[in-house]
């Protein structure tokens, strides 16, 4: 790579990490205000009958919550995967970057 789509790869490289970082901490969001709204329906859930349809039907919210859980912890470990494979290319984009500036401005050989 030349010395310019080297340094457009790295800003390149560089958005993406900061988009991605955005979706963690959005996830990361999301799944605290998920746990206050689980924490808050079993605090609801022990008023009740255990038996008492409204019972139930808290539990069903529950379960759909910790679904929605799991789906958001798969979906930010799938993005800190991504992450880290944008860091290693970005060291490697960096490295290479540095070579061609090495080369470019080596005088007398």
């Amino acid at each position: 790579m030349g010395l310019i789509t080297s340094q457009i790869r790295l800003m390149y490289l560089q958005q993406q990490r900061l988009d991605l970082e955005y979706k963690i901490q959005l996830i990361t969001q999301t799944k605290m205000g998920l746990s206050q709204s689980v924490s808050d329906l079993m605090q609801v859930g022990n008023d009740y009958d255990p038996e008492s349809p409204t019972t139930k039907l808290l539990q069903q919210r529950q379960a759909k919550l910790k679904v929605l859980e799991q789906k958001l912890d798969m979906q930010m470990q799938e993005y800190q995967n991504r992450l880290k494979m944008i860091d290693a290319e970005y060291q490697s984009c960096q490295g290479m970057l540095d070579k061609n500036i090495q080369s470019s401005f080596s005088y007398g050989r």
